[in-house]
């Protein structure tokens, strides 16, 4: 089990679960039967019964001040589940918490604001429920409606409120009063840029002091601002650890399929085969390069009909799925149909400066004369490039110092 070192851990996570039931019905009457057990002391906690399934199961960690921890995943797989139970909002059926310290969360919009009252009201509605004085909050109520960029407004009922003033609101009110810890729920993503850019110095400028707790589907975000990451899927922990990077490569990789996308076809030509020449290594079905080796790609197609030769494009596309890259073609020497019908050629790249990280191969290919497309086909093939630093950016490129 988990122990508390020092005073600077301000949560720790034990086997924590939760169930939930698919059916409103059966959930009812197993509220009932569970409200009858517990009177007469008997748990069942552990077992699922029909129709429930783990939305969080068996979670464990702890968050120190000064830590980011980021909650990754795909949409349900339990990120808003766990974040509400450390809110108290949801009871856990399994586990323990452990929280030291005054909690601020930002983990639905606008929840937490009663709707009829003014903003400058419910800067003091949320002050008190995190436990500030009149006085405290007298001290920082302009600051915070300085930094929500709504004064105009804020002696307006929030009913009245758009997306984004909630959000500036809500953030103010968390960030300005700096809690002990601080849980943030995807809700940044409705801001705009500027004010986003905002809330990640000011994350930065009171992080030293606070514990933060943040989910989003932004690897960006995630990698700008977390020292900790738990990647879950179905309720599960897959990862856990200060490696963020690692943590956000199996997110990425969870995603990743060798299945043909296929976007387009007239049905002349298929795609049979495509594969990595010479990887360094593999992390599951998936090969990896190091940087600056060669990236080096066999394909393999079957003419379906009678065509003149055909030109093809290799498109390189990053993590969130831009593409950022295309390998220059080569039209005299590929796209020559043999006698068996079948169009075979590598396509090669010396020392490939792609920075850390998963990388996806899309594909097309065109008649050489009319330029008629034939094909087109996304993600046919994920690679990783291997290299010990982080970079977010797409190309990690070879570079010199020199004084001057």
């Amino acid at each position: 089990m988990l122990k508390m070192k020092d005073d600077d851990v301000l949560v720790i996570v034990e086997g924590l679960s939760k169930k939930f039931c698919k059916d409103l019905k059966t959930s009812l009457w197993y509220g009932m039967k569970d409200l009858v057990s517990n009177i007469r002391g008997n748990k069942n906690e552990k077992k699922l019964r029909d129709k429930e399934f783990w939305a969080v199961k068996d979670i464990n960690f702890e968050l120190q001040r000064g830590e980011c921890l980021g909650l990754i995943g795909h949409n349900g797989a339990g990120k808003s589940t766990l974040l509400k139970i450390l809110n108290g909002l949801i009871n856990p059926d399994a586990g323990k918490i452990t929280i030291r310290g005054r909690v601020g969360a930002l983990i639905e919009l606008g929840a937490g604001f009663n709707p009829i009252l003014s903003g400058r009201e419910n800067i003091y509605n949320n002050g008190a429920i995190l436990g500030f004085t009149k006085k405290e909050i007298d001290a920082k109520v302009e600051e915070i409606i300085d930094f929500s960029e709504i004064r105009e407004f804020i002696d307006m009922p929030i009913q009245n409120y758009s997306s984004g003033m909630k959000v500036r609101l809500g953030f103010a009110v968390a960030a300005q009063l700096e809690p002990d810890i601080l849980l943030i729920d995807e809700v940044l993503a409705v801001g705009d840029l500027g004010f986003v850019l905002k809330c990640l110095k000011t994350i930065d400028k009171i992080l030293p002091n606070t514990a933060i707790i943040f989910v989003s589907h932004s690897m960006p975000m995630v990698s700008r601002i977390c020292s900790k990451i738990i990647l879950l899927d179905s309720g599960k922990s897959l990862y856990l650890g200060k490696d963020v990077g690692k943590g956000i490569d199996k997110y990425y990789a969870r995603f990743a399929t060798n299945e043909s996308n296929i976007i387009f076809t007239d049905n002349t030509i298929a795609l049979e085969n495509i594969k990595l020449l010479n990887p360094s290594s593999y992390e599951g079905d998936i090969p990896q390069l190091q940087w600056r080796s060669d990236l080096e790609l066999h394909f393999k197609f079957k003419i379906l009909s009678n065509i003149p030769s055909v030109e093809f494009f290799v498109i390189i596309a990053d993590k969130e799925q831009r593409q950022v890259a295309l390998l220059e073609s080569n039209k005299i020497t590929c796209g020559i149909v043999e006698d068996n019908g079948i169009i075979e050629f590598t396509v090669k790249h010396d020392k490939i400066q792609l920075s850390k990280g998963i990388y996806s191969i899309n594909f097309s290919a065109r008649l050489h004369s009319t330029k008629e497309p034939i094909l087109r086909i996304n993600d046919v093939l994920v690679f990783q490039i291997l290299h010990e630093k982080e970079a977010w950016e797409p190309f990690l490129l070879e570079s010199k110092f020199k004084k001057k």
